[in-house]
């Protein structure tokens, strides 16, 4: 019969477990379900938005359940709700990655000119561009259909800020250009709104099909009248040139 070995006094222990090695315990974790890194966890949250992107323009906001979404991203319904508390935060995340896509990148010049016409000028032609944009008729269409029934659809739209940014930059310009002393803030804010509504909602309703959609020659003669209009009407304000 074989006689187990024996350990020499002050030999170290051999043991039979495995090294703590770093690589191994990560693989370890991985097989146990461990917590996806970041570029896999942005993947996935892309992957949701892409999903509730589609349905939500293609059949409504109404429509579109939780189980459609988990289906169409191949995901559980508990994967969703780790990341999103209701149908109504996904949707406010798929309107702020809408605007954010339809945003000038951050090195285009938004008030590029020589006067105030040739700035405003350049930013209508922006502003059309941005607001008839194919993703931002498709929200405008949706949110037309069904705010009536889901007014939270419009609020989450206007949470995102993206009139009001534009209002905001228009107020200031006319701060720089137009010095008069009734010409106030809120007067400012004001006529900043007029322009806007009168650069969009003509073009917007022609492409939501109220009428035959504008061209590029159309669109950039409408942005020259719209701010020789608005400058006429500013001109009380204005000193003599």
């Amino acid at each position: 019969m074989r006689r187990p070995a024996t350990r020499p006094p002050g030999a170290p222990a051999i043991t039979t477990t495995r090294a703590k090695d770093p690589h191994h315990r990560h693989a370890t974790a991985r097989r146990r379900g461990g917590r996806p890194s970041r570029a896999a966890a942005l993947a996935l949250n892309e992957r949701i938005l892409d999903a509730a992107t589609e349905l939500f323009l293609a059949q409504g906001y109404g429509l579109t359940t939780i189980e459609a979404l988990a289906r169409r991203a191949g995901i559980s319904k508990r994967t969703f709700y780790h990341r999103f508390a209701d149908k109504g935060v996904l949707f406010g995340a798929v309107v702020h990655r809408i605007i954010e896509g339809i945003r000038p990148p951050p090195g285009v010049p938004l008030l590029e000119g020589a006067t105030l016409h040739e700035k405003l000028k350049r930013l209508a032609g922006l502003i059309m561009h941005a607001a008839l944009s194919p993703p931002a008729i498709a929200l405008h269409r949706l949110i037309m259909a069904e705010s009536g029934r889901f007014p939270e659809l419009a609020r989450a739209v206007n949470a995102q800020g993206a009139s009001q940014e534009a209002i905001t930059l228009i107020s200031t310009l006319l701060a720089r250009e137009i010095e008069h002393a009734d010409f106030t803030a809120p007067v400012r804010e004001f006529a900043a709104l007029q322009f806007l509504q009168l650069v969009v909602v003509v073009p917007q309703r022609r492409a939501l099909g109220f009428d035959k959609t504008m061209t590029a020659a159309e669109l950039e003669a409408w942005a020259d009248a719209s701010v020789r209009l608005f400058l006429g009407g500013c001109r009380g304000w204005r000193r003599p040139a």
